[in-house]
């Protein structure tokens, strides 16, 4: 029983718009889903992913407005790594970034931060995991963002996780990383030392990692989770998928997310992220909630 990697990564954005400009727009990314948080539907939950929305290329955001910049620091993901194909596609994001105002350093990896601040890395690997790509006309598919590949995340004691990601069969790789690798895609975390001054969870910072397993082996992961001294929450059905959420020992906000059954649960593909979408347990708060978000203009659209 082993985790299909990263599900999803969730962050916190101050201004949905240009959220969805930089994402959707320089970066490629689908917007596959404009929904609410569930834990707080006054507020935006986006999805970005590649053309049919799977896991392993969903990256998401709470628009918060008004909220304060955000500072990763201990038990905090600093950094978001992708897989691209090569070395030109390196060259060509460079180019790209460089166009939209986004200063990027290059080595062997592409490494710059979004508007906000959220720090990303795009590394070229040869693993067997299927590219997870988002059509875009600018943007060639064999130059695009294949998938996530790793989190590097802060922590002061990183030997303290090993005991729960050995219970979750997480691995452990060169580099002060840990794989979880399963049938269908792979995904690290990473652990640096903390800088001096503590977190802030605000704009351009990342709330959590979620982490795929299959719908069958859902509660099984969490028992192995309480095996491995965590406290995770009761199953939450989420409409889009099933959640658990729990920290694990550096801190780090952990979710194990089911593989369905997925985005087109509510919406067929062709439209997907076109309207605000509520599950149906929300649906009667629309006319309270819709009001009270700000319009957004998806760029794919026009």
């Amino acid at each position: 029983m082993k985790l299909n990697g990263i599900h999803h990564i969730t962050c916190i954005t101050e201004n949905a718009q240009r959220n969805v400009d930089f994402y959707a727009g320089v970066m490629g990314l689908r917007l596959v889903k404009k929904t609410v948080n569930q834990d707080n539907p006054t507020v935006y939950h986006l999805f970005f992913g590649d053309e049919t929305g799977d896991p392993g290329l969903d990256l998401t955001f709470f628009e918060y407005p008004g909220v304060p910049g955000g500072r990763a620091g201990a038990g905090m993901v600093h950094r978001i790594l992708w897989r691209v194909a090569s070395p030109a596609a390196l060259d060509f994001w460079q180019r790209r970034l460089g166009e939209n105002g986004i200063e990027a350093e290059r080595g062997e990896a592409l490494r710059f931060a979004d508007p906000e601040g959220l720090e990303h890395e795009l590394l070229v690997l040869d693993v067997p995991d299927e590219p997870l790509v988002a059509k875009h006309p600018e943007i060639p598919a064999d130059l695009a963002l294949q998938g996530f590949h790793a989190v590097r995340a802060y922590s002061a004691a990183p030997q303290a996780s090993a005991g729960l990601l050995e219970a979750l069969a997480f691995e452990p790789v060169d580099g002060g990383g840990w794989e979880a690798r399963g049938d269908t895609r792979g995904g690290l975390i990473y652990y640096d030392e903390p800088p001096a001054e503590p977190g802030l969870q605000g704009s351009g910072s990342v709330h959590h990692v979620a982490w795929a397993s299959t719908i069958e082996e859902h509660m099984q992961w969490r028992e192995r989770a309480i095996a491995g001294g965590a406290q995770p929450t009761p199953e939450i059905d989420r409409f889009y998928f099933k959640s658990i959420y729990f920290r694990e020992p550096s801190g780090v906000l952990f979710e194990i997310a089911t593989m369905g059954p997925g985005f087109t649960v509510d919406e067929p593909l062709e439209h997907l992220g076109e309207k605000l979408s509520l599950p149906p347990d929300y649906e009667h708060l629309r006319d309270e909630v819709e009001p009270r978000l700000r319009p957004v203009r998806n760029p794919r659209e026009g």
